[in-house]
């Protein structure tokens, strides 16, 4: 690596503090990767994940996290999104996201949208572990491109295990070198896409119902499935971040606990 790159992880443990609240006994974080507390959300202690400088660059390593110990309630949000920037370093930046959710737990991870920025290469991988009984909301969302600029090279990765069980294992790659990408079986032009999913016991009973979200295409659209597994999933795409925000957020109502 580069002497010009950064390294730098946070950790957060989220931990039930005996009355029926949620206490934060690990919030750490280095380099750009600033943790603050904020303003708990009902049963959840919230988290905010604050930029304290540029990054990811080219060779930066970054990697959060987070755990979430059995009767624990945490949210994870950002204070803006990330964007993924060219360096000095030729080499692809990464992005580590690891996310375990224990017995009777619940997490809502929801950062605001990671920005590729025309020259960057970032590779974004998420993994998660969750108990058969967790609850989990996780929300990904990825503009292709500032204003007026074509994007870099973004290429994502979200693994999630419910107990011993693959629930979910999928990988994307947008930009320059990414086959197909911007094609209509893609992107169709769109610059904006970004997942919802959402796991709960209930949804082994009770399956999400298939619902295509969006009365117009130039709009952008979205499409709610249930998965092999307690859990559903909203995949959307759109112009800018903004209407893909109002996808996923109806996505959401539709999938409340």
């Amino acid at each position: 690596m580069s002497t010009t790159a950064v390294r730098a992880a946070a950790r957060i443990t989220a931990a039930p503090d005996g009355r029926g609240g949620t206490v934060l006994p690990v919030l750490d974080g280095d380099g750009p990767l600033a943790l603050r507390r904020i303003r708990a959300h009902g049963r959840h202690a919230c988290v905010c994940v604050i930029g304290a400088m540029s990054a990811p660059l080219g060779g930066d390593r970054l990697r959060i996290d987070a755990i979430v110990e059995p009767g624990a309630a945490l949210q994870v949000t950002t204070a803006a999104a990330t964007v993924a920037l060219p360096g000095r370093d030729p080499g692809p930046a990464t992005y580590d996201v690891r996310l375990t959710v224990g017995e009777g737990a619940e997490l809502r991870w929801l950062p605001e949208p990671v920005i590729s920025a025309q020259g960057s290469d970032l590779r974004l991988t998420t993994r998660v572990q969750l108990a058969p009984t967790a609850r989990l909301v996780l929300r990904e969302e990825q503009v292709l491109g500032r204003c007026g600029e074509d994007p870099g090279r973004l290429t994502t990765r979200l693994t999630v295990r419910t107990g011993d069980a693959l629930l979910l294992d999928q990988e994307t790659s947008y930009g320059p070198g990414a086959p197909g990408w911007d094609g209509p079986a893609v992107l169709a032009g769109h610059r904006a896409v970004g997942q919802l999913l959402v796991a709960a016991p209930a949804f082994g009973e009770h399956p999400a119902a298939v619902r295509v979200l969006g009365e117009d295409p130039a709009e952008g659209e979205a499409i709610l499935t249930p998965l092999a597994g307690p859990a559903a999933l909203s995949t959307a795409v759109a112009p800018d971040a903004l209407r893909l925000r109002r996808l996923l957020d109806t996505a959401a109502k539709l999938t409340s606990w």
